[in-house]
């Protein structure tokens, strides 16, 4: 394997290992509604690498990145879907207060729904649209197709973070008993809204 190629083995793998929104969702949307809403939610979320890889190629991702006015739209309407989801657990945490079974019974589980807040938190979260902007051309031959070679890192991208967001569903999992505990949930419902809600005020506040 080429050494470049595993420079941005090492570097993606990195990043996907550092939590942030992403995280967050896959974390929210499988105490939501078990395996099944946490892989599609992952699945989603990967997904949205290939659009950032294709814009990036194209060279959309530089007029977004250097034009102030489409990057501040962007970086508004990720805010605050980030803080449309964190609204969402902190209702679900509230909802509950009332309620005194013990344990939490999972809610029914929404493939399009799952995907689809997957998918959004990755296409509009515009750290995204900068990292693939700035990082990718260093791994990019002008001898081949920009494209093809975007999509193909974008793929090795997909595979590892697939790998990393199934462990960490994994381990959700295992600790069902112990998770699905209506003080646990409550309590998770809680940190996970007001961490979402904190993302989106950091998105909105950040300077360009």
């Amino acid at each position: 394997m080429p050494l470049d190629l595993w420079t941005f083995l090492i570097a993606i793998t990195l990043l996907t290992m550092t939590p942030g929104a992403d995280t967050m969702i896959v974390i929210r949307n499988t105490l939501r509604g078990g395996a099944k809403d946490g892989l599609v939610s992952s699945f989603g979320i990967c997904l949205g690498l290939f659009v950032h890889a294709t814009l990036s190629a194209v060279g959309i991702s530089a007029i977004l990145l250097y034009s102030a006015t489409a990057f501040m739209l962007l970086k508004t309407v990720g805010a605050l879907y980030l803080l449309w989801l964190g609204f969402n657990s902190l209702k679900s945490f509230w909802n509950a207060k009332g309620i005194h079974q013990t344990h939490v019974v999972p809610k029914p589980f929404r493939f399009l729904v799952s995907l689809q807040e997957g998918f959004l938190s990755n296409v509009l979260n515009p750290k995204a649209v900068i990292f693939y902007m700035a990082f990718l051309p260093q791994f990019i031959s002008h001898e081949h197709s920009a494209l093809a070679q975007s999509l193909f890192l974008a793929l090795i991208h997909f595979i590892i973070a697939m790998i990393w967001l199934g462990l960490l569903i994994y381990t959700l999992i295992s600790a069902n008993s112990f998770i699905t505990k209506r003080s646990v949930r409550q309590s998770l419902d809680a940190i996970s809204g007001i961490v979402m809600i904190g993302l989106g005020i950091r998105l909105f506040l950040e300077k360009r």
